[in-house]
């Protein structure tokens, strides 16, 4: 069982019918998929992978192996730690401050992260075509329909590192969790695995493909598509070797935007509730690692 592959580049050709179903499928039966020809100059994504490693070594290194998660696993008694997370993570936004010690690092994300904004907003107007939807429809939603910024759709961009763990069965990299938001885009690691996808009740790899964007849809297309895509299960694994690098950067709602099932997409009587996605991340906060139907039941009520 492998994840789907789709060449993004066949969407402009004579296969454009099959790739849209391919994506759909994707997004149906997946919640993940792979995406090879996506438009992202490779040479800027060499660069990426260069200023993030650089960035990690020069910046964050040291202070991680001074960090809880390694202070608590020197003192394990061999058990599972279930709430700690081997990961050193940042998270980069227009309006906060980025590393500044690592030639390149803050020129090459910001070009990073204008290309793979303009990715997220293509597949959302896939998600449109195949969902029945105006084209637009997604990225409108997302935004709670005035001009203020702070009512825009939220881009972020989370750069994180999953050093070599000496007993990596006793913790995890990143526990398994849905992701509260919209459409998430992935730029994981060439070489190193461990990030998995739960299907059928078995853990699948999501396997490295070099330069590949991996695409995973969120809790608010799931209520956007009153259920037709699902948020799915994942986790990263810890593990023994290597320095797993991992950028993932999330097109979420603004906090002031309404999100319910598109009408057209509501036969009868609505399976997700209407709700704004703030108050859905003051619940996620507390939620994140559980499981995400308490989460709507509990917006539900606010």
């Amino acid at each position: 069982m492998a994840i789907p592959v789709i060449d993004f580049s066949k969407l402009s050709g004579e296969e454009r019918t099959k790739t849209m179903a391919q994506i759909a499928n994707g997004c149906e039966e997946w919640g993940f998929f792979q995406l090879v020809n996506h438009g992202i100059p490779e040479e800027l994504l060499e660069r990426v992978k260069r200023v993030c490693n650089e960035f990690y070594k020069l910046e964050r290194e040291k202070n991680f192996k001074k960090s809880t998660p390694v202070k608590l696993l020197n003192e394990n008694d061999g058990g599972k730690l279930e709430n700690v997370d081997w990961e050193d993570v940042i998270t980069l936004l227009d309006d906060n401050e980025w590393p500044s010690n690592t030639p390149g690092f803050k020129e090459t994300m910001a070009e990073y992260r204008a290309e793979v904004k303009k990715l997220a907003e293509k597949v959302m107007e896939v998600m449109d075509e195949n969902l029945g939807l105006p084209k637009g429809y997604i990225e409108s939603a997302f935004n709670s329909g005035d001009n203020n910024n702070n009512n825009k759709a939220f881009f972020g961009t989370k750069v994180s590192h999953y050093p070599p763990c000496p007993q990596p069965e006793q913790v995890n990299g990143l526990r398994a969790h849905t992701d509260a938001g919209g459409v998430i885009l992935l730029f994981q690691d060439d070489t190193i695995g461990g990030l998995q996808i739960l299907k059928g009740g078995e853990w699948v790899d999501v396997q490295p493909l070099p330069n590949a964007i991996v695409i995973n849809t969120g809790d608010q297309i799931e209520v956007l598509s009153n259920g037709k895509y699902k948020s799915v299960w994942h986790r990263v694994l810890a593990m023994p070797d290597g320095n797993r690098r991992s950028i993932a950067s999330f097109y979420n709602p603004s906090l002031a935007a309404t999100i319910a099932p598109a009408p057209q997409l509501v036969e009868q009587a609505r399976d997700y509730p209407k709700f704004v996605f703030g108050d859905y991340m003051s619940v996620y906060a507390e939620q994140k690692f559980r499981p995400k139907e308490p989460r709507f039941e509990a917006v539900k009520a606010m």
